[in-house]
């Protein structure tokens, strides 16, 4: 089954009276709190969800920027967002589902039936579906998470990938090749990973291209069925996004959640420059 959803389809579930939990991720890197974004508008009956604080941790630089939550700072989160045993949760963001493909990553690895809106928040409002500006605190839910962590590569898992599988680097190309960097403090990639931008597998308007096109842009990378695979970006958000775009084409991905942010931030980690892996 798809984890992708699309407007029609989320509209027969509540049609349906399905159990459904819609939350809004919100979050970019040049604004990581969306709440006031939420209240101007989001899909009605959403709840906010702060990815910075309920869907990773804080720790040290050589953690990363985006470290893992713990399965019990998961679950107190996804009770506050009203989640209740059985429920389908629907994640949604304003761009591109790159935030609300976190929330996917790591619920679905807690065994929460969970979907990402195909196009967000703009393929909502495109179909002439209403906003609303509340700030939605449901009832707390029941929901009991299993743990999560099983999808992760620790760092030393990510240099050896290389070896064995396809590494995926999912950056903007010139944030691979080392010309610049905007946010951690050496520039470069994790040697032996293959540039490959997630961006590359969406149209204009956020939707996920069709399957064809998609598994023929990671053919060019090495990526085919039965590849081991996995994906880091800068702070393990975005590379959660390529895991769920491999995995509508059937193929299942490793994430390095520490990412680059965390390789960079680690001492005598080797550092690649420019457009090829090694």
């Amino acid at each position: 089954m798809s984890s992708l959803v699309s407007v029609s389809e989320v509209q027969a579930l509540l049609s349906e009276g399905a159990p459904v939990r819609l939350i809004d991720v919100r979050w970019r890197l040049d604004r990581p709190n969306g709440h006031e974004d939420y209240l101007r508008g989001h899909i009605p009956g959403a709840v906010y969800v702060p990815l910075d604080t309920e869907l990773s941790t804080h720790g040290e630089p050589s953690e990363g920027r985006h470290p893992l939550p713990t399965t019990e700072t998961l679950q107190t989160a996804a009770r506050r967002w009203g989640v209740r045993q059985g429920d389908i949760v629907i994640a949604y963001d304003d761009a591109k589902s790159t935030a609300a493909a976190r929330a996917w990553w790591l619920l679905r690895q807690a065994g929460t039936d969970v979907r990402v809106l195909d196009g967000g928040l703009r393929a909502w409002s495109a179909a002439g579906e209403p906003l609303a500006t509340d700030d939605v605190a449901p009832e707390p839910g029941d929901v009991i998470l299993d743990p999560i962590g099983r999808d992760a590569l620790s760092i030393d898992e990510a240099a050896a990938f290389p070896a064995s599988g396809v590494l995926l680097d999912v950056r903007a190309p010139e944030r691979y090749r080392g010309e610049t960097e905007p946010l951690d403090p050496v520039a470069g990639h994790i040697p032996g990973a293959r540039n490959l931008p997630t961006m590359l597998h969406l149209d204009a308007e956020g939707r996920l291209l069709d399957a064809e096109t998609v598994r023929a842009n990671f053919a060019r990378v090495g990526v085919t069925a039965g590849t081991p695979v996995a994906a880091y970006c800068g702070s393990g958000v975005t590379a959660a996004h390529t895991a769920l775009i491999l995995s509508e084409v059937g193929i299942e991905a490793k994430v390095f959640p520490g990412s680059w942010s965390q390789w960079s931030n680690t001492p005598d980690r080797p550092v690649a420059t420019g457009d090829q892996p090694g």
